[in-house]
């Protein structure tokens, strides 16, 4: 991307003007940003403020030609040369030497609170640009992508861990959500982002090779996901339905050894697994003899009863056996993952609790099945998921301290904090308390005038995500 003038275009257009609106004798705005009360998901992981302040905030961030620039667009966009604030940009320039005399407070990233509760705090700290604070909103508030995205897959996966616990082998949870929404997002820093919170909270099943990108530059990982070779449609369909077999032969010769994937819906779902792989003994042997495992991808069908009948045909070609739980398991050199529909389509209900739990009742164990998700993984959320807000809560004015909160009667629910902010780890959880009335702050100095002073590791994040326990409630 092209140096980001962030003077320019790095807000709203109607923050432009608020220089010209704060109250005589303001020195400091204090702002933070939680996820508000009555979200999608009770627990939210924090993750991509780091990528967003070392991208777009870190170091010499205006300069003399940007100021120029933003000018200009201005009074281009107002229709007037009076909008901008060239003095406070100019004061930033010349004093600050083009940094931003922002502090940062965040808690670690990783870190899984419930809502509510404040993941950062901004404030200026040159008391002669007190309008900087929320004229950086607009930016840092991309953050609640990525944020969302870490929430949504961690809470797929405790999902998929409850089934194993309980139908086969948790120690397979790493490799049990794998993301397949590249092509499903807006964008490619969307993907790279996007992709990227999926694997902080300890996935590791991934084709969104930017996110790979983001985090070795960003968070010091030089390998943060993995993937296998696999066929699509195209490759499939190549040679037409009459010989889909002899396609087989060809995946299974380039890859004799390790995992392989291919879809097998392109004609008949349940006729390939029964016939083109049933019905060809050399076929059927050279997946028997392979060392590693093949796994076969339905792309359509109803769910969740497709994925019980590729089950139970893989069943009839493959046989399986009972493990110690009690459940059936497929050999070890066959699997299955379901690509197609894996999402969430209500608040709390996930495809992917359907089918686990159809499997169950047949006595089929978790083992057995894999995930992939698109759009649904990666894209399918707003803001207002987790009910996104960054607020100010604080000013000070005359060098007095005063509280700064809303409070609306037609939405109790937007009621905003007030004063300036901790959060303290108690017997309780995770709360949140007024400065003054904290005994400790988890929010710590991240970034302070225009240099990142904490930098976290993808491994230390994946540590503060984990999911310790599961609840074994069925």
């Amino acid at each position: 991307m092209k140096d980001f003038n962030i003077v320019a275009f790095g807000t709203d257009s109607y923050k432009v003007s608020h220089h010209s609106f704060y109250p005589e004798g303001l020195e400091t705005v204090y702002s933070y940003c939680e996820p508000r009360a009555g979200v999608q998901f009770e627990n939210t992981v924090f993750f991509g403020l780091q990528y967003i302040i070392e991208r777009y905030l870190s170091g010499q961030v205006v300069t003399r030609e940007k100021i120029e620039e933003a000018a200009a667009i201005s009074e281009a966009h107002f229709g007037s040369p009076d909008v901008f604030n060239r003095a406070g940009w100019e004061h930033i320039l010349q004093v600050h030497g083009g940094q931003l005399p922002i502090l940062i407070q965040a808690l670690p990233e990783g870190t899984v609170v419930p809502e509510g509760t404040p993941l950062f705090t901004i404030e200026n700290t040159d008391p002669q640009v007190p309008w900087l604070t929320n004229y950086l909103e607009t930016l840092i508030m991309q953050v609640w992508s990525p944020i969302t995205v870490a929430t949504s897959s961690r809470a797929i996966r405790e999902i998929i861990l409850r089934y194993l616990e309980e139908t086969g082998t948790p120690e397979d949870l790493p490799f049990k959500l794998h993301d397949f929404g590249y092509r499903g997002v807006s964008s490619l820093e969307t993907a790279a982002l996007a992709g990227a919170a999926h694997l902080a909270t300890g996935a590791m099943g991934t084709d969104t090779m930017s996110a790979l990108a983001l985090l070795r530059d960003y968070y010091d990982a030089p390998m943060a996901g993995f993937s296998i070779p696999a066929t699509e449609h195209s490759i499939m369909t190549a040679r037409g339905p009459e010989d889909e077999a002899d396609i087989v032969r060809q995946i299974l010769r380039a890859y004799p050894k390790g995992l392989v994937a291919m879809v097998i819906d392109s004609f008949d779902t349940i006729g390939f697994i029964k016939n083109v792989i049933g019905g060809n003994e050399d076929i059927m042997e050279m997946i028997r003899n392979r060392e590693g495992c093949v796994v076969f991808r339905p792309d359509s069908g109803t769910l969740p009863s497709i994925t019980t009948d590729v089950f139970n045909a893989l069943e009839e070609v493959f046989g399986s056996e009972v493990n110690d739980k009690g459940f059936r398991v497929l050999p070890p050199y066959v699997r299955m993952i379901q690509g197609d529909g894996i999402k969430w389509y209500t608040n709390r209900d996930h495809t992917v609790s359907d089918i686990l739990a159809t499997f169950k009742a047949a006595d089929i164990s978790a083992d057995n099945i894999a995930f992939g998700s698109g759009g649904g993984l990666l894209q399918d959320f707003t803001r207002d998921t987790q009910r996104f807000a960054i607020k100010c809560s604080a000013m000070k004015i005359n060098g007095e301290w005063r509280d700064i909160y809303k409070q609306p009667k037609t939405d109790p629910m937007k009621n905003s904090k007030r004063g300036r902010l901790a959060v303290t780890k108690t017997p309780n959880g995770i709360e949140t308390f007024r400065e003054e009335d904290a005994t400790s702050n988890m929010l710590k100095p991240i970034f302070w005038d225009g240099s990142l002073t904490v930098r976290q590791t993808l491994e230390e994040v994946r540590r503060n995500a984990a999911i310790v326990e599961s609840a074994n409630a069925f």
